[in-house]
């Protein structure tokens, strides 16, 4: 973060609060001060979009893993559809795993919004909670020694959702309202199922493999890149 100029971190709180509504400068530079990466989309001097980023590794009763946990993420609506931060995750994720190959790892991530609990599907093959499939029991020990650890008394394990009091952030309309004809998909349902409150700031916990076989198309591909590149990086 020592890389990120007051007037980064300002565009970022500005388009950050363009699409949520319920927290404050303060509260976002703080968390962002607990992050150890930021990946970031522009056009030319303009952010367009970001995620914020910490890795962490963890034990649960069974083995021990490492984390990616994507922080506050947005992409400016004009901009939808757009995949330049996505591969750019993909690749960062690839280098990780080049660094402990034998380690699992995994990207867990918490959403108040559907849109990003959709986009696990296009990603990866396995992901939870999964519409068509319950959690295993070593998946769900992972979530809930993860978000424990990073949320406290927040998460509320019973429910699968962290939420904050006070609230630090939702989604604001038009951008909460789910498009005309989404609803009756399974992924779709299964959100609004388990975070019927994300529309007051609750967020779903959400958890997936980083790995070849895991990762769908454009992400195993930018993957597996990031992995060579990491790979040559450890041996240089």
């Amino acid at each position: 973060m020592a890389d990120l100029g007051i007037d980064e971190v300002d565009a970022m709180y500005a388009l950050y609060d363009r699409y949520y509504g319920g927290g404050d400068a303060t509260t976002f530079r703080a968390d962002l001060a607990q992050k150890s990466h930021v990946i970031w989309l522009s056009e030319g001097p303009r952010v367009r979009g970001f995620s914020t980023l910490a890795t962490q590794t963890f034990r649960t009763s069974t083995h021990e893993a490492r984390a990616v946990f994507s922080g506050d993420t947005i992409i400016d609506h004009e901009y939808w559809g757009e995949q330049a931060l996505a591969r750019a995750f993909s690749r960062f994720a690839g280098g990780l795993k080049a660094e402990r190959p034998a380690q699992p790892l995994y990207w867990f991530l918490i959403t108040k919004g559907y849109r990003t609990y959709r986009y696990l599907h296009a990603f990866a093959h396995r992901y939870f909670p999964h519409p068509h499939e319950a959690t295993p029991p070593e998946m769900q020990a992972c979530m809930d020694t993860l978000a424990k650890s990073r949320f406290g008394d927040a998460y509320r394990a019973d429910l699968g959702i962290v939420r904050f009091d006070p609230v630090r952030g939702y989604l604001r309309a038009p951008w909460s309202g789910i498009r005309a004809g989404l609803q009756p998909r399974p992924e779709v349902r299964l959100f609004l199922d388990r975070n019927a409150g994300y529309v007051d700031g609750d967020e779903l916990v959400c958890l997936t493999e980083l790995s070849e076989s895991n990762l769908r198309s454009i992400a195993r591909r930018e993957f597996l890149c990031g992995y060579d590149d990491g790979r040559r990086t450890v041996a240089a």
